[in-house]
């Protein structure tokens, strides 16, 4: 029985040692426990938080970055697209200003060519024309002279121009021209070297239509053909005698002046420049006397003028002048005796004038000048030129075109006439006692010819020009050549 207790109690024992490790799990735990558990949770959570709302603002900061990606993505290329745009607009003028034909035509302002007178159509900036000619020249009679003396066949690059011009303002402008004459600046076998020169470079201030100031290296305002040599414009291979002989063309001083319209229809200009230089005058005319701008003697000054009007359309007469003295402050010899030199300073006057009158009308053309000039102290300059110096050259011509095109094909824009000048030219007209005239300087010359335009910038010339003078022979010529300007 007591053995039966001892078992019972141990076996109590025994199940009591079993069952306390999970009567102690189960057991609530203490408050502060539960208290610390919590600030646990607490603080994870706000971490959490923390966490989410650093997500939070890092995903809005990409999403700007983004946004503004994109934004400055569509900005570039809104501004790639208006450079593009830009400069193909540049390109697009750059071809139709330099590369592309013309699509007006040419007209001539202020006493120049027409395509010397591009720059003044410009709104800004930069202008480039320019024009060219070249030609052969074949003798055909009158060539039965000594073979020492006879004249050559010959080819020729006349002459290759380039016009710039810049228009600074509407009111301020730059124009100019560079000549290359006779393709090279050096001598051949053939022939003496070509040149290189500035025909005109010039300001205009353009102030009213009646009052412009123009300075510089100026056209002197003489003749048709020294302000407007473009080779579409006349008629002939080569520059009637009269503007070359009697009108030095091309002919061009420093000076200043004004030109301008006074009335609808009567236009003027008038320059005050450096004079001739009377060194330079000879029996055959009054080229060499001109300074063209190189370092020029300006002891002597001159004025030069002209008017022309149109009372009607296609009608023009004007006329213009040259007044000035000729010495600039040099040494000539008076002493007719080689062996009793007496030199001393004399200043003979030039005075130059011509009249000139143009009718155009459909397809023809009618066109006449005459030009005169006075030279004082002509025996002083005989005597010192050792050569006769005329008081007075004269010369004028009167010619005619009618392009025939239009009557055989009604709709053509292509240009095609016949023509045919006659001039008359003596700088020997009165030559001083004791000196005997050079009758080869009277010289009359016929010619004609045809004049062929493909399109009004472009022509392709023959003629045959027939001479003789008072004295002598002069052999005849056939010319073909080609002009152009742009």
């Amino acid at each position: 029985m007591k053995e039966r207790k001892v078992l019972r109690c141990l076996t109590a024992a025994l199940m009591v040692g079993i069952a306390w490790p999970i009567i102690a799990v189960a057991a609530p735990p203490p408050l502060e426990v539960l208290e610390k558990q919590l600030k646990e949770l607490q603080t994870q959570i706000e971490q959490l938080k923390q966490d989410k709302q650093e997500q939070d603002r890092r995903m809005r900061e990409i999403e700007m970055a983004e946004k503004e990606r994109a934004t400055k993505e569509v900005k570039r290329g809104e501004e790639q697209e208006r450079k593009t745009g830009i400069l193909a607009e540049e390109l697009e003028a750059i071809k139709r200003r330099y590369l592309l034909p013309e699509t007006v035509e040419l007209k001539s302002h202020y006493g120049l060519g027409p395509a010397a007178s591009k720059v003044y159509q410009l709104p800004r900036g930069l202008s480039i024309g320019g024009y060219g000619e070249a030609g052969g020249t074949f003798y055909i009679a009158d060539n039965d002279v000594p073979e020492n003396a006879k004249k050559k066949d010959t080819a020729d690059m006349y002459r290759f121009v380039t016009y710039i011009g810049y228009k600074f303002t509407d009111r301020i402008i730059m124009n100019s021209e560079i000549e290359f004459e006779h393709g090279t600046t050096s001598s051949t076998k053939s022939s003496s070297d070509g040149s290189v020169s500035v025909e005109f470079a010039n300001l205009d201030f353009l102030l009213t239509d009646w009052a412009n100031i123009r300075a510089g290296l100026l056209l002197m305002p003489m003749g048709y053909l020294n302000e407007i040599h473009e080779p579409p414009y006349y008629f002939g291979n080569l520059r009637p005698e009269v503007e070359r002989r009697i009108i030095p063309s091309t002919w061009r001083e420093l000076g200043v002046g004004l030109h301008g319209t006074i009335l609808p229809g009567l236009t003027y200009r008038t320059y005050v420049t450096n004079s001739l230089n009377a060194k330079g005058f000879t029996s055959t005319d009054i080229r060499g006397a001109r300074q063209n701008g190189n370092r020029a003697l300006m002891e002597d000054v001159a004025w030069t003028g002209r008017l022309d009007y149109s009372p009607i359309p296609g009608l023009q007469v004007g006329g213009s002048f040259f007044w000035g003295e000729t010495g600039q402050d040099q040494l000539f010899e008076t002493s007719a005796d080689p062996t009793a030199s007496k030199k001393k300073k004399v200043n003979p006057n030039l005075t130059l004038f011509e009249a000139h009158a143009e009718y155009e009308y459909r397809g023809l053309r009618l066109r006449t000048l005459y030009a005169q000039g006075n030279i004082s102290d002509a025996r002083t300059l005989s005597i010192d030129l050792k050569q006769p110096i005329s008081s007075r050259i004269m010369g004028g011509y009167v010619e005619a075109g009618y392009d025939i095109l239009p009557l055989i094909f009604p709709e053509t824009e292509m240009y095609l006439a016949p023509f045919i000048r006659y001039e008359r030219i003596d700088t020997q007209a009165d030559v001083p006692s004791g000196f005997t005239s050079d009758e080869t300087k009277d010289i009359q010359v016929i010619n004609t010819g045809l004049n062929f335009k493909p399109v009004p910038n472009v022509v392709l010339k023959f003629d045959y020009r027939n001479l003789w003078a008072a004295e002598g022979k002069v052999a005849d010529e056939i010319n073909v050549g080609l002009g152009f300007n742009f």
